[in-house]
C-alpha cells in the first residue's frame, strides 16, 4: 500500500501554542516528515528549546522559534512575515494556541470571559486572517483546534466551550469561502489527552496508557499529531470544513427509560 499521500514533506508550517503538549508534538512530527516548522508561544524562552531540539535531531525539517501572542494582531503579522522571509512561503497553519480555566458560570468575570474568547477564538481569527494571502498562493491547509467541550458543552468551562464552538463554526464558514481559492480548512476536536500539563495536574501519564485496549478514555499527543498530519496532507484532499472528533470511545447515554 502506498503511503506517499500522507506525506507533508517540503511544506512550511506554523504551529501556534507549540511550546509543549499537542503543539510541540505536531511540530516534531511535521519536522520528522520534512516540514520546515515555525514554533511559537507567548514566551520566547519556552519555544527556543523546542526549535533547538528539532534542529539538533535527525529530522529533515528545520525549526524556527518566534515569540507571538495570538491576540496581538501586529505580533501575528510579524510572525507570518518572519515565516515567509525564513522559509519562502506558508503551506500549513495549525491554530493550536488556547487557554482555559475552571469556574462556575456565575463566578466568571467579564475579564475572564474575554481573555479566553480572545485567545481561543479571536486568536484563531487573527492567525488565519493574517495568513490568508500566503495560504492562497499555491494552495494550503488550515487545521484549527476546538474541543469536545465546544461540541456538547462542558460544566465549569463555559468560556472555553463557547469559544471552541465558535472555532468549529468559523471552520465551516471559512472552508466554504476559501474552497475555490485552493485552501482547505478543517478542525480537530480532541477529548482528554495525556499532555505534560494534564500529567502535572492530574497524574495521568501517557506512559501508562494501554493501546491494546480499544475502550480508551484518554489519548496521546502522538495520536493527535497523526490526525493533524492527515488533515494537512493530500490524503485528506476530499475533507473540507469538517471537525474530526478524536476522543476515543464516545460518551453515550445508556438510560433507555422514557
Amino acid at each position: 500500500m502506498s503511503t506517499e499521500q500522507f506525506s507533508v514533506d517540503g511544506d512550511v508550517a506554523i504551529i501556534t501554542g507549540s511550546s509543549s503538549g499537542i503543539g510541540r508534538g505536531i511540530a516534531e512530527r511535521f519536522a520528522a516528515d520534512g516540514v520546515d516548522v515555525v514554533v511559537c508561544s507567548r514566551e520566547q524562552e519556552n519555544v527556543d528549546p523546542v526549535a533547538e531540539e528539532i534542529n539538533a535531531s535527525d529530522s529533515p525539517g528545520e525549526a524556527l522559534a518566534i515569540e507571538c501572542d495570538v491576540t496581538d494582531r501586529e505580533a501575528v503579522e510579524a510572525l507570518i512575515e518572519a515565516t515567509v522571509e525564513e522559509f519562502g512561503g506558508l503551506d500549513v497553519l495549525v491554530n493550536n494556541a488556547g487557554a482555559s480555566f475552571m469556574a462556575d458560570f456565575d463566578d466568571v468575570s467579564e475579564n475572564g470571559w474575554k481573555t479566553i474568547v480572545d485567545i481561543n477564538l479571536h486568536g484563531t481569527y487573527n492567525c488565519t486572517h493574517a495568513a490568508a494571502d500566503h495560504l492562497k498562493d499555491g494552495g494550503g491547509s488550515v487545521v484549527n483546534f476546538a474541543s469536545v467541550a465546544g461540541q456538547r458543552g462542558s460544566p465549569l468551562m463555559s468560556p472555553y466551550g463557547a469559544s471552541k464552538a465558535g472555532v468549529i463554526n468559523l471552520t465551516t464558514t471559512v472552508s466554504y469561502e476559501w474552497a475555490d481559492e485552493g485552501v482547505r480548512v478543517n478542525c480537530i476536536a480532541p477529548g482528554f489527552v495525556a499532555t505534560p500539563g494534564v500529567e502535572s495536574q492530574m497524574g495521568v501519564s501517557a506512559d501508562n496508557i494501554d493501546r491494546e485496549e480499544v475502550a480508551r478514555r484518554i489519548g496521546t499527543v502522538e495520536e493527535i499529531a497523526d490526525v493533524t498530519q492527515f488533515l494537512a496532507s493530500p490524503a485528506s484532499s476530499y475533507v473540507v470544513g469538517e471537525t474530526i472528533t478524536v476522543q476515543g470511545v464516545p460518551q453515550i447515554s445508556e438510560d433507555h427509560e422514557v
